[in-house]
């Protein structure tokens, strides 16, 4: 039987665990068996990066907390165990996970288990599916874009009438000077 101390410690291990799930938007689950040191490195840096959590977790610990914050995933917590976390964009952790499932597909078991998105179990196919949308970034600069391409054509459609005048004007004068001459 683990003293009061451990337990107590695993208490407080699950809370935070808990306050973790609760205040993220996106949790991936995932397995991690046969993924290599320098792998591993590659995705904690590429996370960390993008301002994301992940980290390695023991399947006690996790259904406990989930169970806590009502996420029925029982079934996928088996073997070994990390989760992803987003605390804003659900899709960035998305593309992140989903792009080394498939760069790992070959060398390792790296695959999606699980996961939740504001309060709700969702499954690998929405994951999936997440993962190929683009990032909030993206979405802006497509925005950006689409909302500056009619000053930018009218601009350009300016120029060239501008342009054209300028031309006929010249065309024009040099015409009128010719027949000035002949007379």
């Amino acid at each position: 039987m683990p003293s009061q101390k451990i337990l107590e410690a695993k208490k407080q291990y699950v809370n935070g665990l808990v306050e973790k799930l609760k205040g993220s938007k996106m949790g991936i689950i995932v397995s991690y068996k046969g993924i290599n040191v320098e792998q591993d490195t590659r995705l904690r840096k590429e996370i960390r990066e993008a301002e994301l959590e992940y980290f390695v977790v023991k399947n006690s610990m996790l259904r406990f907390a989930t169970k806590e914050v009502g996420y029925e995933i029982e079934e996928s917590l088996h073997g070994t165990t990390a989760i992803a976390l987003s605390k804003e964009d659900p899709i960035k952790v998305s593309k992140i996970i989903t792009k080394y499932v498939k760069e790992l597909k070959e060398s390792s078991e790296f695959k999606i288990k699980t996961g939740f998105m504001e309060g709700k179990v969702v499954d690998v196919k929405l994951i999936n599916e997440l993962g190929s949308l683009p990032t909030q970034e993206e979405l802006y600069a497509k925005l950006l874009g689409l909302l500056t391409s009619p000053m930018r054509m009218f601009a350009v459609a300016g120029k060239a009438v501008a342009e054209k005048k300028a031309f006929e004007d010249s065309g024009e004068e040099s015409v009128t000077k010719t027949e000035e001459k002949k007379d």
